[in-house]
């Protein structure tokens, strides 16, 4: 399954003066905000988290929120995705893979699930 997400970034920038650290909250969890370097990278994260639900195929919601996916990076500033243990025995999630790009004004999210 695959899904993707597009985000104009002047979006998210808008979102962060107008709320600040309250408007990454909504979709980020304190690991995930002390990785936001501008709202360019909160973003990718953004574009991330959607393209995942489209590809588990509900959308954010009851069956996925934002905070049953988590973008951790790896050990070279790579990021990587991970599900709530939930989520992953819910659609049988055997492995999932993740590739955020910035191009202009737009932050874009593709992400690659395998199920067993």
């Amino acid at each position: 399954m695959i899904g993707i997400d597009l985000i104009k970034t002047q979006r998210m920038q808008r979102m962060m003066e107008r709320f600040g650290e309250a408007a990454l909250k909504k979709f980020l969890c304190e690991d995930e905000i002390m990785l936001v370097k501008n709202y360019r990278t909160a973003a990718g994260f953004w574009a991330a988290k959607e393209a995942c639900s489209k590809a588990l195929g509900t959308g954010i919601g009851s069956e996925c929120s934002f905070f049953d996916i988590s973008l951790p990076k790896t050990q070279k500033g790579a990021p990587r995705i991970t599900l709530s243990d939930k989520v992953q025995k819910n659609f049988n999630i055997k492995d999932i893979s993740l590739s955020i790009t910035h191009d202009g004004d737009y932050a874009i999210a593709v992400v690659a699930i395998e199920t067993l």
